[in-house]
């Protein structure tokens, strides 16, 4: 019998809070009753300096339930940095830590066979998004072809799974060792290497309030997600420079041609389009090698991911 904890960030779900708890509660008596987990297993919520009432919440259920822990962020420090705050303080608490989203859209059911995978002797249990009927269109259309283009860059993670999973102590361990500012939990705890697997997880529609994971959240994750993990798109860069010496090449052979043969017609239009165009791709190749010396700038600074104000 081990002791779980569940791991969920936390920014402005006070409207989702209590049920969830109470979801979860059921949840750990089934699995206690069954002998699955020991009756101090706990459910920590972590505050990402949330603007309502989340908190006094989290601090009302603490009290009312044996299982809710807490930790307070000294400031909104964002979801990935929020659920490493989580783990390697419950890392010290548990056996293995489970983490989910406080709106628990991801499917809670697959938490018991999550633990019976951990006392077969894997590290590691992704949950891996079977359905997701519940989630917007665009979202699936823009998830599906982000995994696509990640796998494409070279970065190794597992393919449809986001942030729900289990990982023991020992993983959670080597975890503490990965030292970087810039955390893609997707892409980093797969380069750990312990025995892993998969459990099927369909997404559900939120019980309560509204998701927090803003479209310009996404697309900052999928961005860190591809920068801190491949140099890819450094090497585009330096393809694109190379095609573009082609296209100059052939250029050059036209003027000279028209030149020759008579042919050439004073304009401006083409000048200016040829500006804009290769000034825009000029543009991005900064812009993609500005986003790297960026996160050195980070990586060397080394300053904390994240400060705990209080913990219950």
């Amino acid at each position: 019998m081990i002791t779980l904890a569940t791991v969920s960030p936390c920014y402005n779900e006070e409207e989702v809070l209590r049920l969830s708890v109470e979801r979860l509660t059921s949840l750990f008596q089934r699995m206690t009753a069954e002998g699955l987990i020991s009756p101090d297993s706990m459910m920590v919520f972590v505050n990402d300096g949330s603007h309502d009432r989340t908190w006094d919440i989290i601090r009302e259920l603490h009290q009312q339930n044996p299982h809710v822990r807490g930790i307070n962020l000294a400031r909104n420090v964002g979801h990935q940095n929020a659920i490493m705050a989580g783990m390697m303080t419950a890392k010290d608490w548990a056996d293995a830590v489970v983490t989910i989203d406080a709106d628990l859209q991801d499917d809670i059911e697959c938490i018991p066979q999550m633990v019976k995978d951990f006392q077969s002797g894997f590290d590691i249990v992704y949950g891996v998004k079977v359905s997701r009927k519940a989630d917007p269109l665009m979202k699936r259309m823009t998830a599906q072809a982000f995994y696509k283009l990640q796998a494409s860059m070279g970065v190794e993670s597992v393919f449809n799974h986001a942030d729900f999973r289990l990982m023991s102590r020992r993983a959670l361990q080597m975890l503490e060792g990965y030292d970087e500012r810039n955390l893609y939990l997707r892409g980093l705890i797969p380069m750990i290497g312990l025995p892993s697997t998969t459990v099927d997880d369909a997404i559900s529609e939120r019980q309560a309030g509204a998701s927090k994971y803003t479209l310009k959240k996404m697309l900052n994750l999928a961005l860190d997600g591809i920068t801190s993990f491949s140099v890819k798109p450094l090497y585009c860069i330096i393809y694109l420079g190379i095609a573009f010496l082609f296209i100059s090449l052939g250029i050059g052979i036209y003027v000279l041609h028209a030149l020759i043969a008579g042919t050439a017609v004073p304009g401006w239009s083409s000048l200016i389009l040829s500006v804009w165009l290769v000034g825009g791709f000029v543009l991005i190749c900064v812009g993609i090698t500005g986003v790297y010396i960026g996160k050195i700038y980070n990586e060397v600074k080394r300053r904390p991911l994240y400060n705990i104000q209080d913990i219950l």
